[in-house]
């Protein structure tokens, strides 16, 4: 989780959500991967599913099935299908997402028996550590926001006092 950790601090220095991944097979990291949704305007890089990417062509296969991955927040329901699809061994992550994870908060998907594949999931691990990277993004977030909007309104009165 450690490793995972890192992937999320590279995707906060650009002012990324801080959500980092890892892959693993035999004790060995193989796909790494952080959020680069506003630096690619692709809502499909997450940090799982290019984890899982750079994974299967470590491997030259789809098939993931004795691979785990460690991802810092909960899988949302696309990086959740993508673990489905890649058929990870297990999933270990750090901080629960109430609003969009799909590993015990808002549903379980990974462990829904209709489909053909359900991993092993474990949560919690690191869930401080990973939690206060979140929550201290989206206060500076809010932080920076407000500020804009302060600064667009004193240009507004100061064009209206010229």
């Amino acid at each position: 989780m450690r490793e995972a950790i890192k992937e999320a601090l590279k995707a906060k220095e650009k002012k990324e959500v801080p959500i980092g991944a890892v892959v693993v097979y035999q004790g060995e990291i193989i796909g790494r991967g952080h959020n680069i949704r506003e630096t690619s305007q692709d809502a499909t890089t997450h940090a799982e599913l290019l984890a899982i990417k750079e994974a299967c062509q470590y491997k030259g296969n789809w098939r993931l099935e004795e691979c785990q991955i460690f991802v810092t927040l909960e899988p949302c329901p696309m990086c959740s299908g993508g673990i489905i699809l890649a058929r990870l061994e297990s999933v270990y992550f750090g901080a629960m997402d109430p609003k969009a994870g799909t590993a015990g908060s808002l549903m379980n998907l990974l462990t829904d028996e209709r489909f053909n594949h359900q991993p092993y999931i474990e949560s919690g691990i690191l869930e401080e550590e990973c939690g206060e990277l979140l929550r201290t993004f989206f206060k500076e977030l809010r932080e920076r926001n407000k500020q804009k909007k302060r600064d667009k309104q004193a240009l507004i009165e100061k064009e209206i006092n010229q």
